[in-house]
């Protein structure tokens, strides 16, 4: 019999600001969805459970680089967490929303850093639900054991039914990228100072790809 994961870690996956302010994506709103579902399924084992929470990540992951997120209340995390309690999600756990991350790696080092897992001990018996689309969840269950020290049937799949257009090959290289990057890494802190260092060489990279006034790409050397 599959163990019921009173604890969920649910991921975001988008949020676009139109005329009428910021929503959430379609596959955003299907995460949140997702959980509020897996919850109102379990609802005895949530209201036995010392401890049930589902903590809802992420804050601007598609905005431009450099440019102001959204106002407080309308991140990621905040939007999905506002379905979770107009669902009356609160009366069977303590729901959180992690604001700060833009990829899955802070999704998941964030939400440690800010001690929304603490006080809690995952194991095969009492897993940690991982809420997201099929395709995400084998790099964020890679990511989850370098950050959390997490594994195999410590870690429980809730995956979102529905269409998330992700070209397999994409989602592939992304796989193979995470694990020679942080290859050796284990804390959060170090994971984080990797990605950074990794994000602002891509940085460099598209800067001297970029055409310059004279129509050449880059810059000439030699």
């Amino acid at each position: 019999m599959t163990p019921t994961a009173t604890a969920l870690l649910v991921f975001g996956r988008g949020v676009v600001a139109d005329d009428d302010g910021y929503r959430l994506t379609a596959e955003s709103t299907a995460r949140a969805r997702a959980a509020i579902g897996y919850v109102r399924a379990h609802t005895a084992e949530f209201r036995r459970a010392a401890g049930a929470r589902v903590v809802f990540t992420g804050g601007w992951p598609h905005g431009p680089a450099g440019a102001p997120g959204p106002p407080a209340g309308c991140r990621e995390a905040e939007l999905m967490l506002a379905l979770a309690r107009a669902a009356d999600l609160d009366r069977y756990a303590r729901l959180h929303a992690e604001t700060r991350s833009r990829t899955t790696l802070q999704n998941l080092a964030h939400t440690v850093q800010d001690g929304l897992l603490a006080g809690s001990a995952y194991t095969p018996a009492r897993p940690l639900g991982l809420v997201s689309h099929p395709w995400h969840l084998p790099r964020i269950r890679f990511l989850a054991g370098k950050v959390l020290g997490l594994s195999g049937a410590a870690l429980l799949d809730v995956p979102v039914a529905g269409p998330d257009p992700v070209p397999a090959g994409h989602e592939r290289a992304a796989r193979a990228a995470s694990r020679l990057c942080y290859l050796g890494l284990r804390s959060p802190e170090s994971l984080l100072r990797r990605e950074h260092a990794l994000a602002r060489a891509a940085e460099r990279v598209a800067g001297l790809l970029r055409p310059d006034r004279s129509g050449f790409v880059g810059r000439r050397h030699g």
